[in-house]
């Protein structure tokens, strides 16, 4: 494990509002129902998810044009003990992002993500 690479990864509000998302609703996210919650672009979402990926945090897959991610269940101890930090330490914060979050997760189909982003009408690609 790159220690600074992981905190290089933790060391920005989006990336750690993402984070929060997963550790919070204990959901693997879809990116464009991550984009739905933060209100936020696409490519920064993207670009915020790789980054956190080749760091060790989170991992992907794919199916379909759908990506979606979690944290990393292979993650190290100390990783582990990071994610415990950050779920206790925001808990309660950015209620907003977790409550859009719950409205874009109550629109998947047998627990899937089906319908893009939702707040634009476009189909998720990312």
């Amino acid at each position: 494990m790159d220690f600074a690479q992981v905190f290089k990864a933790l060391g920005d509000e989006t990336r750690l509002r993402i984070l929060n998302l997963f550790l919070q609703s204990g959901e693997r996210i879809c990116v464009c129902e991550i984009v739905d919650a933060l209100l936020l672009p696409q490519y920064k979402i993207s670009k915020s998810l790789t980054m956190m990926k080749h760091a060790g945090l989170m991992v992907s897959s794919q199916k379909g044009t759908w990506v979606s991610y979690q944290p990393n269940p292979e993650a190290t101890p100390c990783m582990k003990d990071l994610f415990r930090i950050i779920q206790n330490h925001f808990k309660g914060r950015y209620p907003e992002d977790l409550q859009r979050l719950r409205d874009r997760l109550a629109l998947r189909e047998n627990g899937v993500c089906v319908i893009g982003f939702a707040s634009k009408g476009k189909k998720c690609n990312s």
